[in-house]
């Protein structure tokens, strides 16, 4: 039986420190506690190959294929991509810094606001999300899968279908699908310091494939076609609205990843690492992959007579053409560098990101390696294929889960920048003692739930439209703007109860960031002076953080 629950239990890394109680022992762990200077292995081109390996997918690919369609002109709604991404860079930057400074994970960073028992919520929210997206962006690596099967074996286009058709699949898609799925399993054993060897990877195999495509989709057409000639079919309030719903759209893509950004920016060797190198990366990565899409779609338009914006079904119309084996060829090497997007996409945004997560909610029996393989078992019991039969179903999830998850950032955001002005007593975040900082009401944090609340509240009617219901344009085109207004609602409202009914280490008078080496340290916290230990530096602050050893080296950042 003891071996059993050895085995059961996560195991106890080198360093990790000793839990006085039971209670302690549900909010920490090895993948948990703040990241010690042995970790932080993250360097800035190290987050910029990570950004440019997650722009390139195929999620991005299409992202201009609505606003198109919709009746804007394809150069309309590629600005519209350049600001969408601007904007969620900064959100994506706002949220990492929580990491880059304290180097923790977006769970504890939640408990500061949402309380020691009350962030389980959020972060449950956020690793469901993880979860489903996970299975989501597997099914679409199965199409890529096939794609190289059907390279090397034209015949396995014709599998035979062994599926009832309620399944809602066949057992060709299934198969590809399921491939896929497994060939993930490994990637996620690798801790999260160490897998930034992938993204550097992906960073260099992946835009090759895409200007390769670009290319060759240009040459096959013998121009770059008509969508790039055509003007936007809108004027008016229509045309206005249309661009903001272009601009959501590329922040809705990117809900998930702003709320979990510290997942990654925690392993930064220094903050600035984490700043310039995703304020850049970000809108230009993510730009010219969806620039790519568009050329490759007008091109489809000559070739076929029809814009095709998913390169899986422009590169199966190549298959289907009778096709060379220097063709087949081709086929193959961008199928793969494309499944290679999928997983490495998966990997940053889903696995690591639901591992995080899951581990928050029971660090005693999942670390961030059994949460990602919980994760991949999430995403192929829910039948991914389902939620995609109908865009507009996917499309409505989307934007009600980023209903969620602005009001989510929102209270964390307007914690860390408006109301504590950048100060975290990081030993508070991983304790259950009632008369530490973040135990609140029963360990719930009510204001920051009042503020969530509300959050949601402001674009509930509107989402009542997307779903089919008629309600007051008003509404209507409060949810056009579903991140922005749950944000602000949520922010606002937060510091406004806290103003009302501050906690007492509240409001400091001056921006109070600190850091975390004395908790890394393993050091004893007492309430009194602390001596934080950085290399050779000796840095003290007293009980509420304020002294000027702290704010010089917020300075050295």
């Amino acid at each position: 039986m003891g071996r059993l629950m050895d085995w059961i239990l996560v195991s106890r890394e080198p360093g990790e420190p000793e839990y006085k109680n039971h209670s302690e022992a549900m909010l920490n762990n090895y993948d948990l506690k703040p990241v010690e200077p042995a970790r932080r292995t993250w360097g800035a081109w190290n987050f910029v190959g990570f950004w440019v390996s997650d722009a390139f997918n195929i999620n991005t690919w299409m992202i201009i294929s609505s606003s198109v369609v919709g009746g804007l002109s394809w150069w309309e709604a590629w600005i519209c991509v350049w600001v969408g991404y601007l904007v969620t860079a900064c959100f994506v930057c706002a949220s990492g810094r929580i990491g880059a400074i304290y180097h923790v994970s977006f769970p504890p960073a939640a408990r500061a606001s949402f309380g020691i028992w009350g962030s389980l919520w959020p972060v449950l929210n956020r690793g469901v999300m993880a979860a489903i997206w996970y299975g989501v962006q597997s099914w679409i690596g199965g199409e890529c899968v096939l794609l190289m099967l059907r390279s090397i074996w034209p015949s396995a286009n014709t599998m035979p279908n062994s599926l009832p058709a309620s399944s809602g699949t066949n057992t060709r898609d299934f198969v590809c699908f399921f491939l896929f799925w497994l060939f993930q399993l490994p990637f996620i054993w690798f801790p999260v310091h160490q897998i930034r060897h992938l993204f550097t990877v992906k960073a260099f195999i992946v835009p090759t494939a895409g200007v390769a495509f670009f290319i060759w989709s240009i040459v096959k057409a013998h121009g770059i076609g008509p969508i790039v000639k055509q003007g936007g079919t809108l004027s008016g309030s229509e045309k206005g609205w249309a661009i903001v719903s272009a601009i959501m759209n590329c922040i809705a893509n990117f809900a998930t990843l702003i709320v979990n950004d510290p997942d990654f920016t925690r392993f930064a060797k220094k903050p600035r690492d984490a700043l310039w190198s995703q304020l850049v990366t970000i809108p230009v990565a993510f730009a010219i992959t969806s620039f790519i899409g568009v050329i490759v779609s007008s091109s489809s338009t000559v070739i076929y007579g029809e814009a095709i914006w998913n390169p899986t079904d422009l590169l199966k119309m190549y298959l289907n053409d009778a096709p060379t084996s220097g063709t087949r060829a081709g086929v193959f090497f961008i199928a793969f560098a494309l499944a290679l997007a999928q997983l490495g996409t998966n990997i940053a945004a889903n696995s690591v990101s639901s591992g995080s997560d899951l581990t928050a909610l029971c660090p005693r029996l999942i670390n961030i390696r059994r949460g990602g393989y919980i994760a991949a078992i999430v995403g192929i019991c829910m039948c991914p294929w389902n939620l995609l039969s109908s865009s507009n179903n996917f499309t409505t999830y989307l934007s009600a889960y980023s209903v969620f998850l602005s009001s989510i950032a929102g209270v964390i955001l307007g914690d860390y920048y408006w109301v504590r002005k950048g100060y975290l007593k990081v030993e508070d975040l991983y304790s259950a003692n009632k008369n530490d900082s973040y135990w609140y009401t029963y360990g719930i944090g009510l204001k920051a739930y009042v503020a969530y609340i509300a959050g949601i509240l402001i674009n509930v009617v509107g989402f009542a439209n997307a779903v089919g219901s008629d309600v007051p344009m008003g509404a209507v085109y409060i949810y056009r703007l579903n991140f922005f207004t749950g944000f602000i609602v949520a922010s606002c409202t937060y510091a406004a109860l806290c103003k009302i009914w501050p906690s007492p280490d509240q409001w400091p008078s001056e921006w109070s960031e600190v850091g975390s080496e004395a908790y890394i340290e393993g050091k004893e916290y007492e309430r009194g002076a602390i001596e934080m230990e950085a290399g050779s530096e000796q840095l003290a602050y007293d009980k509420k953080g304020f002294t000027e050893a702290a704010r010089e080296r917020e300075q050295s950042f």
